[in-house]
């Protein structure tokens, strides 16, 4: 890879080799991650999943479950990650009948030497996929979409805020 092509990018070293930063200089801070997604779905599956009528259980409960274990095992998960103290992740689900479909926001917070974005956007993914592996039975179609970050703040490059 070219020294082009690596600049700006922080998991490449000067060769082009991925490697794991080095975070151990930096300072240790207050940090937290806001991420968003979506599950569409036919109006059907949103019916049942709102009636609770799902043969696999609640949904959305699994699915926020299935988000927070996702936001702790992130570094299981993406080879690069740093494995961080997270002191709070919560995972909301809320239905959408305009999608139709549940829309989902992780929000994830540490003290520490790098950032947890990678945890929340890991946590809104898994809740997703749960959502889909509970209703896959009676809608194969379901579109998964719309994962971004929205909050970033904390740590040396400060606040981002999604527009």
């Amino acid at each position: 890879m070219s020294d082009a092509m690596t600049s700006g990018l922080t998991h490449f070293d000067g060769k082009g080799d991925a490697h794991m930063v080095d975070v151990s200089d930096k300072a240790v801070t207050s940090r937290v991650a806001v991420a968003e997604g979506y599950i569409k779905m036919a109006r059907e599956t949103f019916n049942i999943i709102a009636e609770g009528r799902a043969k696999k259980g609640d949904v959305l409960a699994v699915a926020r479950l299935a988000g927070i274990m996702g936001a702790k095992k992130t570094p299981d998960l993406i080879p690069l990650c740093h494995p961080l103290p997270i002191t709070k992740v919560a995972v909301d689900l809320t239905l959408d009948p305009d999608l139709p479909g549940v829309r989902i926001e992780g929000t994830v917070k540490t003290t520490g030497q790098t950032g947890v974005e990678m945890e929340a956007l890991s946590a809104v993914s898994i809740a997703a996929l749960t959502v889909y592996d509970m209703a896959k039975a009676v809608d194969k179609a379901m579109e998964i979409g719309g994962i971004r970050v929205m909050l970033k703040d904390g740590g040396k490059s400060g606040r981002y805020e999604a527009k």
